[in-house]
């Protein structure tokens, strides 16, 4: 049923010719709060806390740039309905998720790229960094959606696909148990949610005498005593769309509905996906933040992050006796 009967804040503006910047910058301020033009110096939002206080920033600015501003709470009653003013909303929002639609889709989520090419560690990270582009501007557009436009949930569905897919060009398969122990473990520095969670896995289920060493991946040597986990070429480290965690429950056959969902909230933390939208997801991944701020060294950081990650898994109903 169409929206009646709202009441709608309007900023009535003029701007001076000159600074010739401020007309930009002024349009700029508009999009980002989302109000939408009903006439060339007129902008409508739907009346609300928020959208009064962007309005009086916003008139603000063009006084300071010796304009004029004036706000206004009203409702229509002719020349134009509510519903047709909700239009505009959807419609502005609408254009917004289709260009997100076709941004993800020229993301080419099922383009492959082997990860034993010489550039694949700078494609991902170019992927990468326009995927989380593309995922803030969703949030974004939604947080200015007033109306529920139409093309929300395509729009969701787009961003929430993979960016790319590796292949590793030789898939490694199980491992022996047994030739993972008396190893030193080596990942790059500044450990955060798959790195900490693979040193837990490690010392929990593999080899609890295991050691770990923090390297820059541009100054180390490998060596026979050392297994590189979550670093390019690594022994163990992404494989497609798993995350560390994830190739080293499966690559070590370690059978435990705990632990699959442990590695479920991983996943989504580390890839930034709702793959599996675990509810307690959200509030894990906040501890760890906190615990990365609260604590600089990386050896601290897997100490801490033990006791995180061993209660996280204790919570899923372990049914390892080990």
């Amino acid at each position: 049923m169409p929206e009646t009967n709202l009441n709608w804040i309007l900023l009535i503006h003029q701007i001076p010719p000159q600074p010739g910047y401020l007309r930009v910058k002024i349009r700029r301020r508009l999009d980002r709060v989302g109000a939408v033009p009903l006439k060339q110096s007129v902008y409508l939002l739907p009346a609300g806390p928020q959208a009064t206080e962007d309005f009086a920033w916003i008139a603000k600015e063009i006084r300071a740039g010796g304009g004029e501003a004036f706000l206004i709470q009203a409702r229509f009653i002719d020349g134009i309905s509510d519903p047709e003013l909700v239009a505009l909303f959807i419609e502005a929002r609408n254009r917004e998720y289709e260009q997100i639609v076709n941004d993800a889709q020229d993301l080419a989520p099922t383009e492959e790229v082997p990860t034993g090419e010489d550039n694949a560690e700078e494609i991902l990270g170019l992927r990468h960094r326009k995927w989380l582009r593309l995922q803030n501007r969703l949030q974004n557009a939604m947080a200015l959606d007033f109306f529920g436009a139409p093309l929300k949930a395509e729009a969701e569905r787009a961003a929430t696909r993979p960016p790319i897919r590796t292949i590793p060009e030789d898939r490694p398969g199980s491992v022996n148990l047994s030739d993972l122990k008396g190893k030193t473990w080596v990942t790059r520095k500044g450990v955060f949610v798959d790195r900490i969670g693979s040193a837990w896995l490690i010392r929990r289920f593999i080899d609890p005498e295991a050691r770990f060493l923090f390297v820059d991946p541009k100054e180390y040597e490998p060596r026979p005593d050392h297994l590189r986990f979550d670093m390019f070429e690594a022994e163990f480290t992404h494989e497609g769309d798993q995350s560390t965690f994830e190739v080293l429950v499966r690559r070590t056959g370690i059978d435990d509905p705990a632990l699959t969902a442990v590695a479920q909230v991983v996943h989504d933390i580390d890839l930034k996906e709702n793959r599996y939208n675990r509810p307690e997801t959200q509030g894990f991944q906040a501890m760890l933040k906190g615990l990365v701020r609260a604590q600089t060294d990386d050896d601290e950081r897997i100490r801490w992050g033990h006791h995180l990650f061993e209660s996280l898994y204790q919570s899923f109903g372990s049914q390892s006796t080990k």
